[in-house]
């Protein structure tokens, strides 16, 4: 008994010590951010962007048509955050007994395939206790074959204006450093220096230089990161975008620099917004050319009741 109390003031007084100052962001409440402004019964959220006009105004953007692939390969040289993984096991299925002699070879991949590789983030993938985007419920929607709710099948594809944001560039860095958090002044001036604007409906790509560790030094890669924080999530939720992606693994800043809060710009836009999101981009040639207006190209795998599906994505210009 003596040590179930004492454990138990240790951990009282953990808890007090950790939240004695407020936390710099908390989720709104569910009469503040419900129901969404697309409807009540909205599972699409920014996806709802995705019409024939947002076409028309990306395919403007094709000069060239230059394709510049926007993902990392799926392979062994992966970053993974946490036990996610990537399996390949290849079959030499059988050779046919015709006079062809036809062979024939295929694979067996075992993988989060939702969450791994350059990867895109649905509604189902995160929640504020047990609410997600326009507060439906997980545990009256969850099911051992995929969630009823915001299944990445659902998505499509999704062919909009493509902005990069290179805050790196802005910074006159080729990466910018460990944990260090973008904020809205720095999005304006390199807007600004890019003589660009956003617009609603826009794929919103933060160039950080941190892809360079991806496949090279995987390790430091997933331990931290830059990328945006709460004030610059807050602000681009403003602009309207389709999706927020970078070339880092969470978007956002990582570990946040207030202690108390867990990724939570993947709260911002997912559960409070309804903004897609979408990691570990391979932005390397899009900055090295100078590309900060692009057609932007994508279609989720459309895996029945998924939480994100890993994609391709291309710039076209």
């Amino acid at each position: 008994m003596k040590a179930f109390t004492l454990g138990a003031a240790i951990a009282l007084a953990f808890s007090t010590a950790a939240h004695a100052q407020a936390p710099t962001w908390t989720v709104p409440t569910e009469s503040q951010r419900c129901p969404s402004k697309w409807g009540a019964a909205d599972e699409r959220g920014s996806a709802n962007h995705q019409k024939p006009a947002a076409v028309l105004n990306a395919a403007k953007l094709i000069k060239s048509g230059e394709v510049i692939e926007l993902a990392h390969v799926l392979g062994p040289s992966m970053a993974f955050f946490g036990t996610r993984r990537f399996d390949v096991h290849t079959k030499r299925t059988f050779m046919n007994q015709f006079s062809n002699m036809r062979g024939s070879n295929e694979e067996i991949v075992i993988t989060e395939l939702g969450q791994v590789g350059t990867q895109f983030d649905g509604f189902a993938h995160q929640t504020h206790l047990n609410s997600w985007y326009n507060c439906q419920k997980v545990d009256e929607n969850a099911d051992r074959s995929g969630f009823k709710k915001f299944g990445i099948h659902n998505v499509g594809a999704l062919f909009t204006r493509g902005v990069l944001i290179d805050v790196a560039a802005f910074k006159g860095v080729e990466m910018l450093e460990d944990n260090y958090e973008i904020t809205v002044e720095d999005l304006e001036g390199a807007l600004k220096k890019q003589n660009l604007t956003l617009q609603p409906g826009d794929a919103v790509i933060i160039h950080t230089g941190w892809g360079k560790l991806y496949g090279k030094d995987n390790p430091r890669y997933v331990k931290s990161c830059p990328g945006i924080g709460v004030q610059a999530a807050l602000w681009l939720a403003t602009k309207d975008p389709m999706l927020l992606g970078a070339d880092n693994w969470p978007v956002e800043v990582a570990p946040n620099p207030d202690k108390q809060l867990s990724l939570p710009v993947h709260q911002i836009a997912l559960v409070v917004n309804g903004i897609h999101l979408l990691e570990n981009l391979k932005l390397d040639e899009l900055a090295q050319k100078g590309v900060g207006e692009f057609a932007f190209v994508m279609q989720p795998l459309k895996i029945q009741g998924g939480t994100g599906s890993t994609v391709s994505p291309i710039a076209v210009r």
